[in-house]
């Protein structure tokens, strides 16, 4: 299993194309899926030692990915980031990880990218978009274009505008969760959205929508309004990056096991069921934006349920 400090990043090869992670951080203990408490992840026997403990707890990791398909350079999310003012997970507060120096292990320089791609824009899948000075917030990737799906970015604009609520107002831990990530939201869009948006960079679209031949942005909403996973076909072989259409392979298995900070948890409930019939049984690989390797694989039928069967990356 590869390690963070390798030099040798896993690599899905996808026809002509490449799609490499980029490891930010480890996100064990995963405590955001409704339903999956250790008891019932341990009877997803399969998980087990890829996915999570014997104990059942879950394990994955903030990642991002790196496509490289016909010439053109695309980063898929870009993790949390660091320097970032963060209150809902205090261990994403203010880190100091060498992700660009990883990027650039693979020969790729920040400003070699051509597209930016974001599958919503939650604090751990924008955060790299931004990088301090100290004072004030530069774009990472100076020469691509940013694309954010309209309704989402709205989405986020409109809520801006609300007054936020105070953490004492908070009736329970959930709600007091809740409340953190409102303020986390806010900040996130004035570190890593914001500056992008100012210098330019950012194209709002409406999916399906293609980026380049290809490579599409397609619907998969329910997480936020507009979360959109990435498709990617080369030389007659598909993928779909999922973002947090799933969370955690025990979603394949429980697509009923909803995601606390979803939007609306029956609409994401709908949306994995409907990506799941349209891969089980095909060569199709779904790779997971916070799986833990392997991050890739195929979707089995399993009995009235299904199965990631990993497959090895490079």
């Amino acid at each position: 299993m590869w390690s963070p400090q390798s030099e040798n990043p896993p690599q899905l090869r996808l026809g002509d194309s490449t799609i490499t992670g980029l490891f930010e951080q480890p996100l064990d203990g995963i405590n955001l899926l409704l339903g999956a408490d250790p008891e019932q992840v341990r009877e997803i026997g399969w998980l087990t030692p890829r996915y999570a403990t014997e104990t059942g707890d879950l394990l994955g990791h903030v990642q991002a990915f790196l496509v490289q398909h016909q010439g053109v350079t695309i980063m898929v999310d870009t993790c949390v980031g660091n320097g970032k003012s963060i209150t809902v997970v205090p261990a994403w507060d203010n880190l100091n990880t060498p992700f660009l120096d990883r990027l650039r292990a693979l020969g790729t320089a920040p400003e070699t990218v051509d597209y930016v791609l974001c599958t919503h824009l939650h604090v751990d899948h924008v955060g790299w978009q931004t990088w301090s000075d100290g004072h004030t917030w530069h774009p990472t990737f100076l020469n691509a274009r940013h694309l954010f799906c309209h309704q989402e970015y709205e989405y986020w604009g409109s809520h801006r505008h609300l007054a936020p609520r105070a953490p004492e107002e908070a009736d329970d831990d959930i709600d007091a969760l809740g409340i953190q990530f409102d303020l986390t939201q806010r900040r996130v869009h004035e570190q890593s959205i914001q500056p992008v948006v100012d210098a330019g960079l950012v194209e709002l679209v409406d999916p399906p929508h293609e980026v380049v031949p290809g490579v599409r942005l397609i619907p998969t909403p329910g997480h936020t309004p507009g979360h959109v996973s990435v498709e990617i076909t080369s030389g007659g072989q598909r993928a779909v990056i999922s973002g947090d259409l799933f969370h955690h392979p025990c979603q394949i298995a429980r697509p009923q096991w909803a995601s606390l900070p979803d939007t609306d948890s029956e609409l994401s409930t709908s949306s994995r069921r409907a990506l799941l019939a349209d891969l089980a049984g095909t060569p199709t690989r779904l790779v997971g934006s916070h799986f833990a390797e392997p991050w890739a694989g195929v979707i089995v039928n399993d009995g009235d349920a299904y199965r990631f069967e990993p497959e090895p990356t490079d």
